[in-house]
C-alpha cells in the first residue's frame, strides 16, 4: 500500500513537472541581490565568474584583488525548491604599502557555500515572487579568499514584474558572519534593492543599492554600494554578463568590474 501510495503521488507531480521545465532560465548572475526563482526540477545551471577584479584602498595601503572561476551550480529539487554548491577556485591578491613601500603577493581557493533556495510563491520568478535561503559556508579556502572558519545565514529575495519591461527586486541578509580574525562569528545584516529593464528581448540591464551593517568586533562598520549589470542571453539555456560596483563611504570597496557566463543544462 505504501509503494502504491508513492507511485499515486509521484504520478500526480508529473504534470507540474513538466511545466516546470518550460520555465524562463533565471540564473543568479549579474548583479549584488539575489533572485527569488528556482530551477525546473531536474534542471541544472552552472554559473561561472570568469574574472573579477577588486580595489580597495585605505590607511596608505592599496589592495587588488583578482578571482578566477567563481562558480555556483544549482539543482532543482522540486517545482519550488533548489539546492546550491559555489566555490571560488583561484584568487590573487596584490597589496601595496606606500609607506613601507613593501608589495604582498597571495594567491589561493575561496570558501565553499552550501545552499537552499525555497520558493514561496511563483517559482518560475513572474508576477510577485517571493523564496527563503538559508545557507552555511565551510572554511575551505585560504586568506585572504578565505574566512577561516564557518559561517552561515538567510537571504529572503523578493522580485515583483511591474510590466513586460521593468521589474522590481529586494534581497534582505541576515548572517552569522565569521570574524576579522577568523575565530568566531558575529551578526551582519544587509538590505539590497534593485530595479531592471528589459531592452530586448535577450538582454536586460539591472541597477541596486545595498546597504551592509557589520558588527565585527574588530570595529562596527556600515557600507554603501551601488551596483550596475548588463546580461545578455543569446539563447534560451545560455546568459552572457558583466557589471560594475561602486562604494559610496570609506568602508566600502572602492571598485569592482566582472563578467562571466551562465549556462542551463
Amino acid at each position: 500500500m505504501k509503494i502504491a501510495a508513492i507511485v499515486l503521488s509521484a504520478t500526480a507531480l508529473l504534470p507540474a513537472a513538466a511545466a516546470a521545465q518550460e520555465r524562463s532560465y533565471c540564473p543568479d548572475r549579474p548583479g549584488i541581490g539575489t533572485p527569488a526563482c528556482t530551477m525546473a526540477p531536474g534542471q541544472f545551471s552552472l554559473e561561472l565568474g570568469l574574472g573579477d577584479w577588486t580595489l580597495e584602498r585605505g590607511e596608505g595601503q592599496r589592495q587588488d584583488s583578482f578571482t578566477l572561476g567563481d562558480a555556483l551550480l544549482r539543482y532543482g529539487i522540486a517545482d519550488h525548491a533548489e539546492v546550491q554548491v559555489g566555490w571560488t577556485m583561484l584568487g590573487l591578491a596584490r597589496t601595496r604599502d606606500s609607506v613601507s613601500h613593501t608589495v604582498d603577493h597571495r594567491s589561493g581557493s575561496g570558501d565553499m557555500t552550501l545552499a537552499l533556495r525555497r520558493n514561496l510563491i511563483n517559482p518560475d520568478g513572474s508576477g510577485f515572487s517571493l523564496a527563503v535561503m538559508p545557507y552555511v559556508s565551510l572554511p575551505v579556502g585560504r586568506t585572504p579568499f578565505g574566512s577561516g572558519d564557518w559561517g552561515a545565514g538567510m537571504l529572503v529575495p523578493v522580485s515583483y514584474q511591474l510590466s513586460d519591461t521593468w521589474s522590481l527586486s529586494s534581497t534582505s541578509e541576515f548572517d552569522a558572519a565569521v570574524d576579522e580574525d577568523g575565530h568566531g562569528r558575529h551578526f551582519a545584516v544587509a538590505e539590497t534593492v534593485g530595479a531592471t529593464a528589459a531592452v530586448s528581448g535577450s538582454i536586460s540591464v539591472t541597477a541596486e543599492y545595498q546597504i551592509l551593517g557589520d558588527r565585527d568586533p574588530a570595529g562596527h562598520s556600515v557600507q554603501h554600494l551601488a551596483g550596475l549589470s548588463l546580461g545578455w542571453q543569446p539563447q534560451d539555456d545560455l546568459q552572457l554578463d558583466l557589471g560594475a560596483n561602486a562604494g559610496l563611504d570609506r568602508d566600502a570597496a572602492d571598485v569592482e568590474v566582472y563578467f562571466g557566463i551562465a549556462r542551463r543544462f
